[in-house]
């Protein structure tokens, strides 16, 4: 995503959630404009990230902040042997 996506919003009932423009809730922008989309603390509580799998949602800083991804890069699971000549 474009922007960064906010964890903990102080009005997720007045935004739609559905793309990068953010709308307000009375001025849609995308799709049909029929529905708002929900910020997923509306479905599942503060805790929400906590539960399913959020990387294509949460950049990664954010992701190692709430403690959901470790400080340390994974390590390369193949390792090659340079010959030395």
């Amino acid at each position: 995503m474009a922007k960064k996506f906010p964890v903990h919003p102080k009005k997720p009932e007045r935004i739609c959630w559905g793309c990068d423009k953010y709308c307000t809730a009375t001025d849609l922008q995308c799709g049909n404009g029929s529905e708002r989309i929900q910020h997923p603390c509306e479905l599942d509580g503060e805790q929400w990230y906590r539960h399913g799998d959020w990387q294509n949602l949460l950049s990664p800083e954010q992701m190692q902040q709430l403690g959901l991804s470790s400080a340390k890069p994974a390590k390369p699971h193949i390792k090659l042997h340079l010959k030395s000549k």
